[in-house]
C-alpha cells in the first residue's frame, strides 16, 4: 500500500471518529422554548383540559418556557418525538427545568414519556388514560411532597402493566427559583435521580425498592387454604375453676359521700350563685315579637365568689373503699392454644425472574397534570444518552438562569431587611415618644395605666402598628389645631388694630372707654333704685288711714 494509500485510509478513520463523537453529543431531543411552541407542541383537545398554555419570559430575565397560566385547571400538552426511544445497552437521562413562579400548595409538575401509542394516535388525544413508559418530577398536595419516579412494566405472563412507585422519593424544592429535575436510567438495571445535578436517590429497578416490586414472590399463600374451625389462636383464656368471692360486691359505687366533710365556716344558704348583671340594657335593636321576651343575663354573684360559698350545700364525694366493680376471672394460659393461623404457601403460578426490567419504548412528552397554582413554568425538556451533555446543558442553560434568579432573590431579600431595619427604629421613635408622653404632669393619674399599655405593645409588632397609625394622625390633628388657633388670634388682633385706627383710638383707649361706659351705667341704676326706695316711703307716711266700722 502506497504512503498516499495509507495517509487516507488513516484520514478517513479520523472523520469517522469524529463523526461519531458529533452524532454522540447530539441530544435525542431537546426542547428550549426559546421559540413559540405552537405547531410543535399539541394542547389537548379534551373537554377537561381548560388550562391555558402560553410561551412567557421567566420573571427577571429574557429566558422563555411553557407556562401553565391559570389556577385551578387540569392542563394536557404533548409533542412527538423525532424517533422512538429505546431502553438498550446506553444510558437514557431524562431531564427539564422546572421553575414554581408562584410556589405550589397542591398540584403536580411533572412529565410523562409516553410509549408508543395505537395507529392514528395525535398528541390532541392526550387524557389520563394515555399509557406511559414512565412519570417523572414534582407533586405536591397535602402531606404528599415527592418528585415521583413510576414506570410502567408489562407482565411477561399475565400480559398486565403494572405501575411500580419508586419508595421514599426526594422531596421537590418549593422556592420560586429554578431547579433542573434528571432521571438517569442506567444498563445496569438502576435509576438515579437528580436536583440540580445531585444525586438525591440511587434504587435498582428490580429491587424491593419499588411498590409493587417488579419480580413476584417465589411462594405464596395457598388462597384455597382456610383455617380449620377448631383452631385456637387464643394464647390466654379465663381460668374456668375460677369463682367471684363471696364478698364481692359489682353493685357498690365507684365514689361515695363524704360523711366526714362538714359545711364551711360562713356558707351562704340563701345567697344564689348567680345574679341579674345590673350593668345590663336591653339593645335598641331587641324584636321582642321575633328575638322573644329579654331576660337579663346571669353573671356570678360576687357574695359567693369572695365567699366560701353560696346555695344548697352538699357533702363533697370521694372514692369508694368498697368499690370493686365487675368480677372477671383472672387469665390464664391457654392449653389449647395454638398459634397464629397462616395459609400454606405453594408455588407462585405468576412467578417468573429477569435479568432486565422490560421498559416499554417512548415516542412522545407529553405534560398532564393537575394543579391549583398558576405560575408553572416547564424548560429545557431534554432526552440524552450523554450524561456529559445532560452536565453541560445543565451548566449552559439551568444554572445561568438560576444565577440570576438567585442574586434577584437575594437583592430583594436585602430590601427586605433594609424595610425591616426601617420598621424597628420607627418602632423605637413611636414608643420613646409614648414614654415621654405618659411622664407628662397632665397625665399623672394615669401614668400607671399608659406605661402597661405600651409594654404591652412593645410585645405585640401588630399593637405598634396600631399605635403609630393612632398617634400620627392624633398628632397632626393638634398641629394643624394650633395653628388655626394661632392663625385666627392674629385675624382678630388685626381687625381689632384697624377698627381703632378707624376711630383714631388705641386698643387701650377702647378698653377704658368700655370701662367707664360700664361704670356709668351702674350709677343710674344706683339713683333709680334710690329714688324707688324714697317715693314708698313718702308714700307709706301720706297715706290715709282706713276707717274702722
Amino acid at each position: 500500500m502506497s504512503m498516499a494509500l495509507r495517509a487516507f485510509v488513516v484520514l478517513l478513520s479520523i472523520l469517522e471518529c469524529a463523526v461519531a463523537a458529533v452524532a454522540a453529543a447530539e441530544p435525542i431531543f431537546y426542547e428550549s422554548f426559546e421559540e413559540d411552541w405552537v405547531g410543535r407542541w399539541h394542547p389537548s383537545s379534551k373537554e377537561e383540559y381548560q388550562g391555558v398554555w402560553k410561551h412567557a419570559k421567566s420573571e427577571g430575565h429574557d429566558n422563555h418556557g411553557l407556562l401553565a397560566s391559570e389556577k385551578a385547571r387540569k392542563y394536557g400538552i404533548a409533542t412527538l418525538l423525532p424517533q422512538v426511544v429505546e431502553f438498550k445497552d446506553e444510558p437514557i437521562l431524562l431531564q427539564y427545568d422546572l421553575r414554581l413562579q408562584n410556589g405550589i400548595e397542591c398540584g403536580g409538575s411533572y412529565l410523562k414519556f409516553l410509549q408508543v401509542q395505537k395507529d392514528g394516535w395525535t398528541p390532541t388525544q392526550l387524557d389520563n388514560e394515555a399509557p406511559y413508559s414512565i412519570m417523572f418530577g414534582p407533586d405536591k398536595c397535602g402531606s404528599t411532597n415527592k418528585v415521583h419516579f413510576i414506570f410502567r412494566h408489562k407482565h411477561p405472563k399475565t400480559g398486565a402493566y403494572i405501575e411500580h412507585h419508586l419508595k421514599f422519593p426526594p422531596s421537590l424544592i418549593n422556592d420560586k427559583l429554578s431547579h433542573v429535575y434528571t432521571a438517569a436510567l442506567y444498563p445496569n438495571n438502576t435509576v438515579s435521580i437528580l436536583i440540580d445535578g445531585q444525586v438525591k436517590k440511587s434504587a435498582d429497578l428490580l429491587s424491593d425498592n419499588f411498590d409493587p416490586p417488579v419480580l413476584p414472590p417465589k411462594m405464596i399463600p395457598d388462597p384455597e387454604d382456610t383455617k380449620p374451625e377448631d383452631w385456637d389462636e387464643r394464647a390466654k383464656v379465663p381460668d374456668p375453676e375460677a369463682v367471684k368471692p363471696e364478698d364481692w360486691d359489682e353493685d357498690a359505687p365507684y365514689e361515695t359521700e363524704d360523711m366526714d366533710a362538714t359545711k364551711p365556716e360562713g356558707w351562704l344558704d340563701d345567697e344564689p350563685e348567680e345574679i341579674d348583671d345590673v350593668d345590663a340594657v336591653k339593645p335598641e335593636d331587641w324584636d321582642d315579637d321575633e328575638d322573644g321576651e329579654w331576660e337579663v343575663p346571669k353573671v356570678s354573684n360576687p357574695k359567693c365568689v369572695d365567699g366560701p360559698g353560696c346555695g344548697n350545700w352538699t357533702r363533697p364525694k370521694k372514692k369508694n373503699p368498697a368499690f370493686k366493680g365487675k368480677w372477671y376471672a383472672p387469665m390464664i394460659e391457654n392449653p389449647a392454644y395454638k398459634g397464629t393461623w397462616k395459609a400454606q404457601e405453594i408455588p407462585n403460578p405468576d412467578y417468573f425472574h429477569l435479568e432486565k426490567p422490560n421498559l416499554e419504548p417512548i415516542s412522545a412528552v407529553s405534560i398532564e397534570i393537575w394543579t391549583m397554582q398558576d405560575g408553572i413554568l416547564f424548560d429545557n425538556v431534554l432526552i440524552t444518552s450523554n450524561e456529559d451533555l445532560a452536565a453541560e446543558y445543565r451548566d449552559m442553560e439551568w444554572k445561568v438562569k438560576f444565577n440570576v434568579e438567585k442574586m434577584q432573590q437575594k437583592k430583594e431579600e436585602a430590601e427586605e431587611a433594609a424595610k425591616k431595619s426601617l420598621f424597628v427604629k420607627v418602632q423605637d421613635m413611636v414608643f420613646k415618644t409614648l414614654y415621654h408622653i405618659a411622664e407628662l404632669p397632665m397625665l399623672a393619674s394615669q401614668k400607671d395605666k399608659l406605661v402597661e399599655f405600651i409594654e404591652r405593645g412593645e410585645e405585640n409588632p401588630v399593637a405598634v402598628l396600631g399605635i403609630f397609625g393612632g398617634v400620627v394622625p392624633f398628632g397632626l390633628i393638634l398641629i394643624f389645631w394650633f395653628l388655626f388657633m394661632r392663625k385666627r388670634s392674629k385675624i382678630s388682633k388685626k381687625a381689632s388694630l384697624a377698627k381703632a385706627k378707624k376711630d383714631d383710638i388705641t386698643p387701650d383707649d377702647d378698653i377704658k372707654s368700655s370701662e367707664k361706659s360700664r361704670d356709668k351705667e351702674k350709677g343710674k341704676e344706683k339713683v333709680t333704685e334710690e329714688n324707688a326706695v324714697a317715693e314708698e316711703v313718702f308714700a307709706t307716711r301720706h297715706r290715709r288711714p282706713r276707717r274702722e266700722t
